[in-house]
């Protein structure tokens, strides 16, 4: 898949533990586990604002995109 996830790589940069974010953002848990495995198809505009604000970072500071001629 050629966006990845790196969300993490910011839990840890920010010493945040899952449990706290997920509270912080209003999403459950196991909603956030699948993001973080990149497991999901796609995240609201409105998700993704509150997790950079609660981590303090910029979208590209979570996902990133790797051009992969294997995943055409």
């Amino acid at each position: 898949m050629p966006i990845q996830v790196n969300l993490d790589v910011m839990l840890a940069k920010r010493r945040m533990k899952g449990k706290v974010l997920a509270n912080e953002v209003g999403i459950t848990e196991q909603n956030l586990s699948l993001l973080r495995t990149g497991k999901v198809k796609g995240v609201r505009f409105s998700t993704l604002e509150k997790i950079c604000e609660a981590l303090e970072c910029q979208p590209g500071d979570i996902l990133e995109y790797s051009s992969d001629e294997t995943d055409r």
